[in-house]
């Protein structure tokens, strides 16, 4: 199976390596490459694309504007040099982000995981019979459990995640991320914190609205505010004061 690809850059150096790049992959076909995203919309508006290698900032019209804009986008991966889109390219349901510099082994990562959705989604079109297993895409699914352990919904992924290695939890709108034990950068699940909080054992409390801690992990309380670490301080907020105080209170040894 061929994948017909778009790549977009307005920088020629990077767009040189990115079509580089898609040349190596032997299921890679390149359809076109665009210095701006409106030189992409005029070729899609006459020729078709399974995929889309995309850069975000971009004059004019920049990526994540551009396949916002678009009526059925084919598969996105974003490539840009600033990680604070990463969140907005989940929104988007972007197969991948790339990071750069990204080498190679990034960019065939990436690949791997357009070839694998193409076929999940050819799948998916196939008839199924009238009792079918609930989408794998909606919200119910996100997070399976069991005694000690999650499964999460990250990245086109499914991560089993110890529930004891969980650090906490903060809320970005509708999405989650999930701080582990001696990871440096979190899960990213769509998943909302009420759903969350049903699915976690008491040695886990939501002290504000936008966090969840593992009460087992405090170093700290000072004031309105829960040390995990040197570097993690986590707000207390004021509806949540009275249930966390009497959890302290229970524990607390001294006059």
């Amino acid at each position: 199976m061929n994948i017909r690809c778009i790549a977009i850059d307005d920088e020629p150096l990077a767009l040189g390596q990115l079509v580089a790049y898609i040349e190596k992959v032997p299921f890679l076909e390149l359809a076109a490459q665009c210095q701006s995203a409106l030189e992409a919309r005029q070729f899609l508006e006459h020729d078709t694309a399974d995929a889309i290698f995309c850069d975000i900032n971009m004059p004019d019209l920049n990526g994540m504007d551009f396949v916002k804009s678009l009526a059925a986008p084919p598969l996105i991966v974003f490539t840009t040099a600033y990680s604070e889109y990463a969140v907005e390219g989940f929104r988007v349901n972007a197969v991948d982000y790339l990071l750069k510099p990204f080498g190679m082994q990034e960019f065939l990562r990436a690949a791997n995981r357009l070839r694998e959705r193409l076929s999940k989604d050819k799948e998916a079109s196939q008839p199924v019979a009238e009792a079918s297993q609930p989408s794998a895409n909606s919200q119910e699914t996100t997070v399976a459990a069991d005694t000690d352990s999650l499964f999460l919904k990250a990245d086109y992924r499914i991560v089993k995640v110890r529930i004891s290695d969980i650090r906490y939890i903060e809320s970005m709108s509708e999405y989650l991320k999930v701080w582990i034990e001696g990871e440096a950068k979190p899960i990213i699940t769509l998943l909302s914190m009420k759903k969350m909080e049903e699915r976690l054992p008491g040695s886990f409390m939501r002290v504000h609205r936008s966090y969840i801690i593992n009460l087992t992990k405090i170093q700290e309380v000072n004031k309105n505010r829960v040390s995990l670490d040197v570097n993690t301080s986590i707000p207390i907020g004021d509806f949540y004061k009275e249930a966390f105080q009497a959890y302290l209170d229970k524990r607390f040894l001294g006059k």
